[in-house]
């Protein structure tokens, strides 16, 4: 590395620590009333990136964990408002990070994700169901194949896997991907539905009023020969099984950031922002609008992450642990865990 690049990439994370200890401030003295500003809950207690968030019966589970070198603890926890307490559940049955969940019926379904580095040969064709209330795993009809790195939403009764990393079809390499197929769990099927326009891993979603939201993510695959974010949305509609074109794009591209619905709007916040000269993770935390078709600027996190959870509850929109940095680099996660109180809007689906 060169002197003049040292000095620059020493200042742009002077700068970053520094514009995160001003939100950390501005979280703790805000007025009251004013700009609704994130407070702090009990913290996670394995500090971890790539965790994914989902909530089941008003509790917030968080899942994953990129581990050491990318080998994942497959850690499984649940958060209860109500007392502000963390438990940890039974790990994942075969440990894997950067998989891909939803909840449906009081059951959350995790499919896919990677066993170690991220690529699509080093993915998993898994498929479970895991009951939070017994603290027990089912496995599922497999994948038809390997998915690292994709979304998953349920609409309808049915959860539908878009995007994501998988191997080429020799079985050998990556490419990234816009496959989109559906998971009946009544039937325990899977059925190819129509792929989504812009292939793309590491992105964000929500489903809103029946349809699906993918969320920037990105182009390339991994952090090599360098990332390649976008501020792409697409809209599917599983009922007519069409993409529509190209929505509102975000206020700034993203990739690997936390996500929630919430009272009909999708929220993300973090994620990472990668150049070739800049390995940076964002604090920014926007709401997309799909009935407006709208993006809104909300109150930063207190701090840059990426690899965060995100989950709703209720009124609150909850975001947990996370890396301080872009991937690619030693750096630790943060253990905070905060909550924002979100302004009210009826219907949630």
């Amino acid at each position: 590395m060169s002197c003049t690049l040292g000095r620059l990439l020493a200042l742009v994370s002077a700068t970053m620590m520094a514009a995160a200890s001003v939100g950390t401030a501005a979280a703790q003295t805000a007025p009251a009333g004013r700009v609704p500003q994130w407070t702090r809950a009990a913290p996670f207690p394995i500090p971890e990136e790539e965790l994914y968030g989902s909530v089941v019966n008003g509790k917030f589970y968080v899942l994953g964990g990129f581990g050491v070198g990318g080998m994942a603890p497959g850690l499984v926890f649940e958060y209860d408002p109500a007392s502000d307490r963390w438990t940890r559940k039974k790990d994942m049955p075969i440990k894997v990070h950067h998989q891909a969940q939803a909840a449906l019926n009081g059951k959350l379904y995790v499919f896919g994700g990677c066993l170690q580095g991220i690529s699509g040969e080093g993915g998993t064709q898994n498929a479970w169901e895991w009951d939070p209330v017994a603290d027990t795993w089912k496995a599922l009809a497999p994948l038809t194949v390997k998915r690292c790195s994709a979304v998953a939403d349920e609409v309808g009764g049915k959860i539908y896997l878009i995007g994501g990393l998988e191997p080429m079809e020799n079985g050998k390499g990556t490419r990234v991907s816009g496959r989109n197929q559906m998971y009946d769990p009544a039937t325990n099927t899977w059925t190819e539905r129509s792929p989504m326009p812009t292939t793309r891993n590491h992105a964000m979603s929500g489903a809103v009023n029946g349809k699906i939201y993918v969320l920037g993510g990105r182009l390339a695959a991994g952090n090599i020969p360098v990332t390649t974010n976008i501020d792409t949305v697409e809209e599917y509609d599983p009922a007519t099984n069409l993409w529509s074109p190209v929505k509102e794009r975000m206020l700034q591209v993203r990739s690997g950031g936390g996500w929630a619905t919430c009272n009909g709007k999708i929220y993300v916040g973090g994620g990472e922002w990668i150049t070739r000269e800049f390995y940076a993770a964002l604090r920014a935390v926007d709401a997309y609008d799909p009935a407006t078709n709208t993006w809104e600027a909300m109150t930063p996190m207190p701090g840059a992450v990426h690899g965060n959870a995100m989950g709703c509850i209720g009124n609150k929109l909850y975001t947990a642990s996370g890396k301080m940095r872009a991937g690619g680099g030693p750096d630790p996660a943060t253990a905070g865990v905060y909550v924002l109180d979100l302004p009210q809007r009826g219907g949630t689906r």
